[in-house]
């Protein structure tokens, strides 16, 4: 076994001759200080500055209470005038929410009680998932599943983020995708007559009645079409659907809204805005005019960048597509977490999903809107090698101001230019609109001089195997710890002086 070791003063990426090697920054210099211990020798000067900072303090509290206060009185009739809207745009799909609401909580609490009466008459006794009754993963899926589409993508959301929530939650709620319970096939050919305007058996000569996948918001059939004989999948949004989004979303607004009023704290994160957001993005998924739209934008952008052999997604067939009704051309694949069918079909899975993100991050450039809901059902491998992309429901779009910021920051890291950094990352909207600009610009020259600073050791370990004549090698990056600590340091100081800033400047 073999081991080098490279050590170097300052990190060469950020490294220039004329940057100093020490920034001043007044608050961060203080907060240091505190931090070191650093104070007055002097007793009664001590006190006075104590007692000081504690009638400021409570002077500020007062203009803080007084300035909120201002602003509840002001915002209140706006709060009072956005509910009653939402009400009205609800109308009774709202009461009919709740009820339908009481009846999924009342059937599955039904079964928990049932399970729970089995449990108790066996010989062991209770199984712990039945002891947290309708918060287990098992129950609280069937609730969700009840509930409908809004909490079916909550769901999905959970099975999205193991991360965030206990892995027993994340395998159960695995089973929200593509696994809702399905319409019955009269009601689908119920919604396609009346979409299509002509008889079904005019357009396709044959439609599979049982779904190939029954998600959320929608229901999907094979079906083959008439003359031409192309295989094609029929994407029909589940009736009801759309009444139920709008009712708990509207209510989830509401919810928003009135938070933030009794706690402004919850406007410096964009609470209101994330619930309009995302009650936007889920309406618009529930528009297959859009849905068309965006995947013949996708079809455009692979054409144009020369992918169409590396990626697909499926065509429309605009004659047979409405607004509830989307008819594509069928894809043959498997998802691309199916990796013992994907090793049949590729020989290196990874230059798959390697290929596949490529396309996806250079459709975040060149593309009017890239696919924002890449999970494993909707990224397959297709049998002729290229990776499919389905269900372009929901997308992403970043505006061209925002591209224009991040271009400005991509340079002024490069040379080094603080300035138009700070001013880019505000453009961006990485920060609060009102932070001092010049303030920020040299906070942030001072994290960098210290990135510059730290001593760093690259350690580089081999070893050849005793059976073959591979190597394997390894590397690590040693960084001084009291260097790192100071780091820290700064970064936390350079935070609580921009936060103060802006909590004044809102004062």
């Amino acid at each position: 076994m073999a081991v080098s070791t490279f050590r170097s003063g300052r990190l060469p990426l950020f490294h220039h001759p004329q940057l100093p090697n020490k920034a001043t920054a007044p608050a961060a210099a203080c907060t240091r200080n505190m931090l070191n211990g650093r104070s007055n020798p002097n007793p009664r000067i001590k006190s006075f500055i104590l007692f000081a900072q504690y009638s400021q303090s409570q002077t500020q509290q007062r203009d803080r209470f007084s300035s909120r206060l201002q602003s509840s009185i002001e915002n209140f009739p706006k709060l009072v005038e956005d509910i009653v809207q939402t009400s009205i745009s609800t109308g009774p799909r709202g009461a009919l929410r709740l009820a339908q609401g009481i009846q999924a909580f009342v059937g599955v609490g039904g079964e928990w009680l049932a399970d729970v009466s089995r449990s108790t008459n066996s010989s062991t006794g209770i199984p712990s998932e039945l002891q947290l009754g309708l918060l287990s993963p098992l129950y609280l899926r069937k609730l969700f599943e009840r509930m409908g589409a809004t909490y079916i993508k909550l769901g999905q959301f959970i099975a999205s983020a193991p991360s965030l929530f206990p892995p027993e939650y994340v395998e159960e709620f695995q089973k929200c995708f593509d696994r809702a319970p399905p319409v019955p096939f009269e009601d689908i050919q119920k919604i396609l007559r009346e979409e299509l305007g002509r008889p079904i058996d005019s357009v396709y000569e044959y439609i599979d009645p049982t779904p190939i996948a029954s998600a959320s918001i929608a229901q999907v059939h094979g079906a083959r079409l008439r003359g031409s004989q192309d295989d094609v999948v029929i994407k029909v949004l589940k009736p009801g659907i759309e009444d139920i989004l709008v009712a708990d979303l509207n209510f989830v607004y509401i919810a928003a809204r009135i938070l933030e009023f009794l706690n402004p704290d919850f406007s410096r994160a964009s609470l209101v805005g994330i619930v309009k957001d995302i009650r936007e993005s889920m309406l618009e998924e529930v528009d297959f005019n859009k849905e068309a739209t965006n995947i013949e934008s996708f079809r455009r952008y692979l054409q144009a960048m020369g992918l169409t052999r590396q990626a697909a997604a499926p065509r429309v067939y605009n004659y047979c597509s409405t607004r509830q009704v989307l008819t594509m051309e069928r894809l043959y694949g498997v998802p691309l977490t199916d990796l013992d069918t994907i090793s049949s079909l590729v020989s290196s899975p990874e230059d798959s999903l390697i290929t596949a993100l490529n396309v996806w991050f250079g459709s975040l450039l060149a593309c009017e809107t890239f696919h924002a809901d890449v999970h494993a059902g909707n990224l397959w491998l297709l049998r002729d090698g290229r990776i499919g992309f389905l269900d372009f429901g929901i997308v992403g779009r970043i505006s061209p101001k925002t591209w224009a910021a991040m271009e400005v920051f991509l340079a002024s890291i490069a040379t080094e230019e603080y300035e138009s950094m700070a001013s880019a990352l505000i453009e961006m909207g990485a920060t609060n609109k009102n932070v001092d600009t010049k303030a920020f610009a040299r906070d942030l020259e001072k994290i960098f001089s210290s990135i510059q600073e730290l001593d760093t050791e690259v350690v580089v370990a081999t070893a050849k195997g005793t059976n073959t004549n591979a190597t394997a090698v390894s590397a690590n990056i040693i960084v001084d710890e009291r260097q790192m600590n100071a780091l820290f340091l700064d970064v936390v100081s350079c935070f609580i002086y921009e936060f103060n800033y802006v909590m004044y400047s809102a004062i």
